[in-house]
């Protein structure tokens, strides 16, 4: 199952009435739209549901990460939602991802499966906080090897990563980078950034784009933007 937009609008509310007005703003044509843990929780399958009516391909961004079987379980019930693609976090190990993809191979039309590898709110502090010792880039290296060993799809990283990760990784393994910014947005709670263009020129395959379009006066003229922005250069 693969999308040719490069654009994927994260929906990061809670607030149905105020979701599906964002949506009424936006077109399948021009994007897919991730779906994550606080609108899941708020909203749960009956949303992807909807946003599936409206034709749009959906991301579920639960980021699984358990023990093996719950994994498997969790990622069978979210294929079953049919959506386009759901994530896991590469640090549950190989069982925990060899379990993820058996999950999903339980449906006729399996997502893509990725793996999220180091969080883009985090930075080499934050790794040395929690007893990892690799630097931020082997790790995250470390973590996508790991993830490409184990069959899955591709990652989630920052596209600051990947100078350093495309060449060491079939072209066909994709590269999902959140965390993008305007050149005049803030960064809010994001720490490794970049514009649409630096992304895609670094060889991110979808970026994942938030509050600069879904907090903007008008997201479709924004999406608008990016794209041009991005054919531009």
């Amino acid at each position: 199952m693969t999308s040719t937009h490069k654009v994927t609008v994260a929906l990061d509310f809670a607030n149905l009435k105020d979701v599906k007005n964002l949506v009424s703003q936006l077109s399948p044509d021009y994007c897919n739209l991730k779906v994550g843990k606080e609108l899941f929780t708020a909203t749960g399958p009956a949303f992807v549901e909807y946003l599936h009516s409206k034709n749009f391909k959906v991301f579920l961004d639960l980021k699984f990460h358990d023990i093996p079987t719950t994994v498997k379980k969790a990622c069978e019930a979210a294929s079953q939602l049919g959506v386009w693609m759901i994530n896991v976090h590469a640090s549950g190990g190989s069982k925990m991802l060899e379990a993820a993809l058996e999950g999903t191979s339980k449906v006729k039309q399996p997502p893509l499966l990725i793996a999220v590898t180091v969080l883009t709110s985090m930075d080499q502090k934050t790794l040395e906080e929690i007893g990892v010792s690799r630097n931020l880039e082997d790790q995250v290296l470390h973590l996508a090897k790991l993830t490409e060993q184990n069959g899955l799809h591709g990652i989630v990283c920052s596209a600051k990563d990947l100078h350093f990760l495309k060449k060491q990784f079939n072209p066909t393994f994709l590269f999902v980078t959140p965390g993008i910014r305007m050149a005049d947005d803030v960064a809010n709670d994001q720490v490794r950034t970049m514009t649409p263009l630096e992304a895609i020129k670094a060889g991110s395959s979808h970026l994942v784009i938030g509050r600069p379009i879904t907090q903007s006066k008008d997201p479709s003229k924004t999406l608008e933007k990016i794209y041009l922005e991005i054919n531009q250069g």
